[in-house]
């Protein structure tokens, strides 16, 4: 798992007005809060914090003020639903050693059985649990030769040593379903009129 180097600035200022005119300076406004301490209100450089968000569940060490260093994970994102830029992110406080629970994406690999069958994503993560500076990057489950009616459960899936699953192992994650022919368009639609 890769680890970030950020800055970041505490702020005294709150509310829309204020948001706006960090945004302004091509910065973006923040929490940082967890372990029962009091959430602390944040400034982040906007372009650094989106290539640091690329990454999923990426690992992000604060340099608050200059002065103190912490180890935090996004918890929430919010985006412009337009343009699509950062507006606001809020991180978990994290410590090295400690277990915590995120989802991460499902990677495939290998073909399905021949027929044009569809795989269907049920999950669009895996809930897994896994300590916070080992969190991977993604899991892979191979498909190959699934047929129609086929899944993969949770428990399917490997997982990497020190990770485990954080949803019940009977889970469907994955799905084949079965691809309509012309054909049997053709039947439906026939009955729809003579009905």
């Amino acid at each position: 798992m890769s680890e970030v180097k950020l800055s970041a600035e505490t702020r005294t200022e709150f509310g829309k007005g204020a948001a706006r005119r960090i945004r302004r300076a091509d910065k973006v406004p923040g929490v940082l809060y967890g372990h029962g301490s009091e959430p602390v209100h944040l400034t982040f450089p906007g372009h650094d914090l989106l290539l640091a968000l690329r990454t999923p569940n990426v690992l992000i060490s604060l340099d608050i003020d200059g002065k103190t260093n912490e180890l935090a994970i996004p918890k929430s994102v919010q985006r412009d639903p337009i343009k699509g830029f950062l507006e606001h992110v809020d991180l978990l406080l994290v410590k090295r050693g400690e277990k915590v629970t995120v989802e991460v994406p499902v990677h495939t690999e290998g073909d399905l059985a021949p027929g044009g069958n569809l795989l269907e994503h049920i999950l669009d993560g895996l809930p897994v649990e896994a300590e916070a500076t080992h969190i991977p990057e993604h899991v892979t489950v191979s498909i190959e030769g699934l047929d129609a009616g086929a899944s993969v459960l949770a428990k399917d899936i490997p997982l990497p040593q020190g990770v485990s699953l954080a949803i019940e192992e009977d889970a469907v994650v994955l799905q084949v379903l079965q691809a309509q022919t012309e054909a049997a368009e053709g039947e439906g639609e026939a009955e729809a009129t003579e009905a």
